[in-house]
């Protein structure tokens, strides 16, 4: 896991955008009735702008109140690591799924005022257990085992 600031930075791009892709094709599928191969590339017109808005809230504040309630709930010497991660990845999805929610009702539902509040909140109750399952059991995986690959060497010296 993450050791540096830097580290912590590039483990932040790389999982904001394996779960904003992911996300973005889901509720594509989901507004389309189902999942079809346009959708793949269609996702990479979101991605643009959602990614580092993905990004900033992450880096900036949702993972500092994920670890911040973690550690407050846990504590790490006494927890298995993959369980501080569960949690911490628990947390961040609870917190990024309502924000992101809202910003893409916004940016990309464009709802009128009168439908704006019912159209985020079902944005937002059908993408939650979509991002937490696939947080959970793939991008978190998938993640955690490119960063060793990236950053391999620099945790073997630091060890």
């Amino acid at each position: 896991m993450p050791k540096t600031k830097f580290q912590d930075f590039i483990y932040t791009l790389i999982m904001a955008f394996v779960m904003v892709y992911a996300m973005i094709c889901y509720n594509i599928a989901m507004h389309t009735g189902g999942l079809q191969n346009f959708a793949f590339v269609e996702a990479f017109k979101e991605v643009i702008y959602m990614w580092p808005i993905a990004i900033l809230l992450e880096f900036f504040l949702i993972g500092k109140i994920a670890h911040k309630v973690t550690f407050k709930a846990l504590d790490p010497k006494k927890q298995p690591t993959i369980l501080i991660q569960y949690v911490i990845s628990i947390v961040i999805v609870s917190f990024m799924c309502p924000i992101m929610s809202l910003v893409a009702t916004i940016l990309i539902n464009q709802q009128s005022l009168n439908t704006f509040i019912a159209s985020w909140f079902q944005a937002m109750v059908i993408s939650f257990p979509m991002a937490l399952c696939f947080q959970l059991f793939y991008a978190g995986p998938l993640v955690r085992f490119l960063f060793k690959l990236i950053f391999k060497n620099k945790q073997s010296e630091n060890a």
